[in-house]
């Protein structure tokens, strides 16, 4: 009895945190609902591909408006997605044919639910239009799926596969910066892959891939981040890479870290 006593208070405080924490962050990995104060950024219709998203001309555009990426059939639970198998894109040209948010962003909760229907399938979901969380079907290194680009490795036994849906939810939050303008914080992420945390309050040390890699690449090759808000950026590299059921949810993250 007595070990019981001592034994309340903590199941007691734990109970009180999933209370707590359930409503936020209650489900997460495929299927994940849109909690209520995000926006949804892609709900599988031509319609909102068009309202919520753009191209992003960098140094490499090579397509017009309007996008291109077609809305195509969900192969596995009916309905529709999309395809980032822009023709622009061809051959693996990223830059030319990657599509950004309209609206731009800080600190945030991402959801991104994507299927690699062809091995080797390449793709990429950018956070503020400068780091990269990879998609790449085979590519197990730090360069590979999940992986915080050439930072952190890829948790790639947490991937269910080609021909399957996978989901990444991220917490982010940007860099920071002082009255003139100079970093004094790095970006921070915490990511969980298909509803397994695979990246804890990580930092990101700059933006990989060149100026056709998104804001800020070219800018002391990659270290130069600067005070600027962007968009959310999936990347067309001629691959056929689905997406679908996209959400976001703004963030204040000042004097907080990201794991949750």
């Amino acid at each position: 009895m007595p070990y019981f006593h001592k034994l309340c208070p903590t199941i007691f405080t734990f109970l009180t945190l999933i209370i707590l924490y359930s409503p936020v962050y209650g489900q997460l990995g495929v299927g994940a609902p849109v909690p209520e104060g995000a926006q949804m950024l892609f709900d599988g219709s031509k319609e909102m591909l068009h309202e919520k998203w753009t191209y992003w001309e960098g140094p490499r555009f090579a397509a017009s408006l309007p996008v291109k990426w077609e809305i195509v059939p969900d192969p596995v639970d009916g309905g529709t997605c999309m395809s980032a198998n822009d023709p622009a894109a061809a051959g693996g040209k990223y830059g030319a044919a990657d599509i950004v948010t309209k609206e731009k962003f800080r600190d945030f909760h991402l959801h991104v639910e994507f299927l690699i229907t062809s091995p080797g399938g390449n793709s990429g979901v950018y956070l503020q239009n400068r780091y990269e969380i990879q998609i790449l079907d085979g590519d197990s290194t730090t360069h590979g799926l999940a992986a915080i680009i050439n930072e952190a490795a890829t948790p790639y036994h947490l991937y269910h596969g080609l021909g399957k849906w996978n989901a990444y939810d991220v917490t982010f939050k940007a860099a920071r910066f002082d009255d003139q303008g100079q970093l004094t914080e790095k970006a921070l992420v915490t990511l969980y892959f298909n509803g397994v945390k695979a990246h804890t309050n990580h930092s990101i040390t700059q933006v990989w891939g060149g100026p056709n890699s998104g804001i800020d690449g070219g800018n002391d090759k990659g270290k130069g981040i600067t005070d600027v808000p962007g968009g959310i950026k999936l990347q067309a590299e001629g691959h056929d890479v689905r997406y679908r059921n996209i959400w976001i949810e703004s963030l204040d993250l000042d004097g907080k870290d990201t794991d949750f």
